[in-house]
């Protein structure tokens, strides 16, 4: 797919932030896939559904409206959710949400059309191996999980939350065994996918390294 970047990789790895900049230099749409999952887990939360209802998942994911603006906001049937989606709540039961096939099955279908119409700069667990197996341009970002843990736990100190790093370590590597051992569109590397290591890299280089690539300078 011509005009597409798919961008996958763990928690902490810094892809959302990457993906988002690298979308406003290109002047494409960006979408970050996992907040589409958030904004279903953040429905579920309030509308008090068992998240093991499986059933009850996938009817949601149907009916809610999840949409973006150009400045990277998600609103959840027209209502500005950006930082809810963002909760710690949210983050304990995203996982879950993410591993129902049907879930992800009526997500994909969205992302799918989205890219279909627009130059996208798209980002998630799966994008370079399910959602957009034929895209232009496919990256892997990682960083070690010290790494991706700091980077967490200064977010949350910025926002004035409460943060423990031994806590969010030991948080990211769970949602690591589980988000790489689903059943379901598991995290995993492409064949095709380029894999830049952003442990030692600052968000500037990282983007400058991508264009490299896309430009065919590298």
């Amino acid at each position: 797919m011509k005009n597409v970047v798919a961008i996958d990789g763990p928690g902490g790895a810094g892809k959302s932030t990457i993906a988002r900049l690298l979308a406003e230099k290109l002047n494409y749409l960006h979408l970050d896939t996992g907040a589409m999952y958030r904004a279903v887990t953040l429905a579920a939360l309030n509308k008090e559904i068992d998240f093991d209802n499986k059933t009850k998942l996938v009817e949601l994911a149907k009916e809610i409206k999840i949409e973006f603006d150009l400045t990277g906001k998600v609103f959840l049937d027209g209502e500005d959710v950006s930082q809810e989606i963002r909760s710690e709540k949210v983050n304990e039961f995203v996982s879950k949400t993410a591993a129902v096939k049907g879930v992800r099955e009526v997500l994909v279908k969205k992302q799918q059309q989205i890219a279909a119409v627009n130059k996208v700069v798209m980002d998630g667990r799966d994008i370079t191996t399910v959602v957009l197996p034929d895209a232009e341009y496919k990256f892997f970002l990682t960083a070690s999980l010290t790494e991706r843990a700091k980077r967490r736990y200064e977010q949350l100190k910025k926002q004035n939350k409460e943060a423990n790093l031994d806590e969010i370590k030991a948080s990211i590597a769970r949602r690591d065994k589980f988000d790489s051992e689903r059943e379901h569109s598991p995290l995993t590397i492409a064949d095709d996918a380029v894999v830049i290591d952003t442990t030692k890299l600052d968000i500037p280089n990282v983007i400058s390294e991508i264009l490299k690539i896309m430009s065919g300078d590298k």
